[in-house]
């Protein structure tokens, strides 16, 4: 570490990179924390986690017992310890909306979201049909929407600047997207044959939604327009990660100037050869290689194509969904007991073999990534294990839960890990922190020949 920070200082690495290595060396001590606890205030299973991504302070939990508590992570609300050197932090809720609450919920909440803009309002989805809007301050009930069945998750773009849509997925095949601006309906969604376990915005257009359902379908909408454009395949692959833009662009750059220099004449692009009919007109081929099917004078839009329409990206429903930072990879977890990568621009399956894991089958998991897309943190039974994105292999797992685990999320800020699951508590994972060197008494100070 100090050999970095001389590095840093004198110039020899630069900020970000000083940054991301620092970054790197506190995820991969990740630990359960023994500094700081988070003390739950619910009676059922811990079903959704999500830090607010304004300030990183405050985290939103929903469980089955129909409550949402909000608790401050960055400021305790109580200390224990024998001594200095040993103090716990211990977060206390300080909202906590059940039953008993005029408004509250009925049955299990599934998914608890912030406002992507504030921490003045959050979102709630339940088991009993309404997804309900709250005010954080006055913990009043803004805005419900009745639903038609069971709701699985909800999701709101952290990039939309043009509208205030929440995504909901519930056992419906349809999926609905609630205006909070007009307190009504945008419009339905419909291509799914089944119920919507998950839902998940582009983490780069405002506009995309990326949806898995219990059809083992995973599908992509611009929600500007009708129909899916997108649906995954399984069977429609590619090995490995594509090359980053920047770096194509240089290897073709090096490749023109090396060829310029030594006078060679560049190969002009390849024209595919037309075959001629009998009254002379060519035949244009379709890029994929497709021969368009006869009598089709308009052209569909692949994802409303009978053949790819009936794609899966799983044997069995999705559970889970989570998009890198940069928005060009997505990761998906099924009740198939599988995990896959994908490739957003080209719609195709990575194949990278992500080692065995036992996933839930029966409800969603939410999955999290680190700060740089590198780890990803899935909820396996009763542990939960970090994978490498790129190649599959598990880095760590982290067992602390007594039962089930339903979701976690990572937060960048401080590089911790948070852990929900049906034992009712909620733990948290930190990077290890040395007290005896921190803290370290005056006696420990001392010369030998001091008095």
């Amino acid at each position: 570490m100090w050999r970095e920070i001389r590095d840093r200082e004198a110039g020899k690495t630069r900020p970000n990179s000083f940054k991301n290595r620092v970054s790197s060396s506190r995820i991969s001590n990740l630990q359960l924390s023994n500094y700081k606890d988070v003390v739950s205030p619910h009676r059922g299973s811990i079903n959704s986690l999500q830090v607010d991504l304004t300030e990183g302070r405050y985290l939103l939990s929903g469980a089955s017992d129909a409550s949402a508590s909000v608790f401050d992570i960055q400021h305790a609300t109580d200390f224990e310890g024998a001594g200095e050197g040993a103090l716990i932090a211990k977060h206390k809720s300080l909202i906590n909306i059940d039953k008993q609450h005029q408004n509250g919920h009925k049955f299990a909440i599934s998914s608890a979201i912030w406002y992507p803009i504030d921490t003045g309002l959050f979102v709630t989805g339940s088991y009993d049909h309404y997804i309900k809007v709250w005010d954080t301050n006055s913990t009043q009930m803004v805005i419900n929407f009745k639903m038609p069945g069971k709701v699985y998750r909800t999701a709101m773009s952290p990039l939309a600047t043009s509208h205030m849509l929440i995504a909901a997925g519930t056992e419906d095949v349809q999926v609905r997207l609630c205006d909070i601006a007009s307190g009504a309906f945008a419009h339905t969604l419909s291509g799914h044959r089944d119920g919507v376990m998950t839902v998940e915005w582009s983490t780069s257009s405002e506009w995309v939604l990326v949806t898995g359902g219990c059809d083992g379908a995973i599908r992509f909408w611009d929600i500007r327009r009708a129909g899916c454009f997108l649906v995954l395949d399984q069977s429609q692959s590619q090995l490995g990660r594509r090359p980053p833009v920047l770096a194509r662009s240089a290897v073709s750059k090096v490749s023109t100037s090396k060829a310029l220099s030594k006078g060679q004449n560049l190969p002009g692009k390849p024209r595919m050869p037309q075959k001629k009919s009998g009254g002379g007109n060519g035949i244009k081929h379709s890029p994929l290689g497709q021969v368009p099917a006869k009598g089709l004078k308009q052209r569909l839009h692949p994802g409303m194509l009978s053949s790819q329409d009936r794609a899966t990206a799983h044997y069995g429903a999705v559970t889970g969904l989570k998009i890198t930072e940069d928005g060009m990879y997505l990761l998906s977890a099924g009740s198939d007991s599988r995990i896959r990568l994908w490739d957003v621009e080209s719609g195709r399956n990575t194949l990278v073999n992500f080692e065995t894991a036992r996933l839930q089958t029966s409800k969603p998991i939410q999955l999290a990534t680190a700060q740089d897309s590198n780890l990803v943190f899935v909820p396996c039974m009763t542990s939960v294990k970090a994978f490498d994105v790129w190649s599959g292999k598990m880095y760590v797992t982290f067992r602390g839960h007594y039962e089930y685990v339903n979701c976690c999320w990572f937060s960048s800020q401080d590089q911790e890990l948070y852990t929900g699951g049906n034992d009712r508590q909620i733990l948290v994972w930190s990077p290890a922190r040395l007290i005896s060197n921190e803290d370290a008494s005056p006696a420990e100070d001392r010369d030998n020949w001091s008095d």
